[in-house]
């Protein structure tokens, strides 16, 4: 996926949607039977026949629907689908850096990481040092990753994005098999993720789905805005439930259905309760509560313990690709989130005990 440049210079997205290559194709009626990756290298010429049978076997291709082999002959009227993972040539370019990770799981087909709020995810325009990708390109550099036929990764690959300054989990894969499977349940919505939000207000119904398409904001090409217009803009579907609600600010746990760019930060602020400290979209102004200088003083004070937005991708759960199994990992709530809600929450207790 190419990000436009003048976006932004210092943050990366979480576009999944948009980070395959996602085509369909209809056999011609007169196709003689043929062998499925070899149909294939004819039809998508940018792809190598041995990139196209790794994603024949991790289901990156399906016929008629089903999971096939490599070998599978092809007949007319068979409709192929293909969700491949985009790779990137400009990550072939990453120098790596000794930057301390924090794993949280690890073996040799992938790893899961935890990013620290403030560090940029992948290299690009205005960043091409310090980066997530930096950090993992040395530490990989000495492992020895597992040969299979036709890998062709010889660098991390993260299977999805967070926002620079969102804090939480990622996951990386190590070799082309297990990035094109994990990327399909992304493509597929199977893999799950629960991020925590401090937003501002008690958005209501307490539990419920924000189901906004998501647009650029005209006004500001920063901003992603929600509209009902099923016409318009590009689907996103946001679970919420309010996990603790001090009526100034609410904890929100949310559950993504889809990946869009910034689709937390935009659906909340579309509903009227912009994420706490999000100056991207209007958070880091006071939306509920008084107007006196004491109130305000300590709402800045919040602002300086959290000078980001309040997220946190909190947990991932999806199927290991080699051994099948379901793996869950979750991270607690960072130190700055933390200490804001404890804040919040001690503010509000006060003030109800004296009503």
């Amino acid at each position: 996926m190419k990000i436009d440049d003048s976006i932004e210079e210092a943050d990366n997205y979480e576009e999944l949607e948009d980070s395959f290559e996602h085509q369909v194709i209809t056999v011609d009626p007169g196709q003689s039977a043929l062998r499925l990756d070899k149909f294939l290298v004819d039809k998508l010429t940018k792809l190598s026949r041995q990139r196209i049978q790794i994603g024949i076997k991790s289901g990156a291709f399906t016929v008629n629907d089903q999971e096939v082999r490599p070998n599978y002959k092809v007949k007319p009227w068979d409709i192929i689908q293909c969700t491949l993972p985009r790779i990137s040539d400009e990550f072939s370019q990453v120098q790596p850096e000794n930057i301390p990770l924090k794993i949280v799981y690890e073996d040799e087909y992938l790893m899961v990481v935890y990013k620290e709020p403030g560090r940029v995810v992948h290299p690009g325009y205005g960043n091409k040092s310090g980066t997530l990708v930096n950090a993992l390109a040395y530490y990989l550099q000495s492992e020895t990753l597992p040969v299979l036929e036709g890998n062709s990764l010889d660098r991390p690959c993260l299977v999805h994005r967070i926002d620079k300054d969102t804090s939480g989990l990622l996951l990386v894969a190590k070799e082309e098999y297990t990035l094109s499977h994990l990327a399909k349940q992304f493509f597929n919505h199977t893999i799950e993720r629960t991020y925590f939000a401090l937003v501002w207000g008690s958005p209501q119904p307490s539990e419920g789905t924000i189901k906004h398409n998501l647009i650029r904001n005209p006004r500001n090409r920063l901003q992603f805005m929600g509209t009902l217009n099923s016409e318009e803009g590009k689907s996103a579907i946001t679970h919420y439930k309010i996990i603790e609600d001090f009526y100034y600010v609410s904890l929100v746990e949310c559950k993504l259905e889809t990946g869009r760019t910034h689709q937390i930060r935009a659906h909340f602020a579309t509903i009227g309760h912009p994420l706490f400290n999000d100056g991207r979209y209007g958070g880091d102004k006071i939306h509920k509560g008084t107007i006196f200088t004491r109130y305000k003083q300590f709402v800045d004070n919040c602002f300086v313990l959290l000078p980001r937005q309040a997220l946190h991708a909190a947990s991932l759960g999806f199927q290991h690709p080699i051994s099948n199994q379901w793996i869950q990992l979750n991270s607690p709530l960072p130190d700055d989130m933390n200490s804001v809600i404890d804040k919040w929450r001690s503010y509000y207790l006060d003030r109800k005990n004296k009503i």
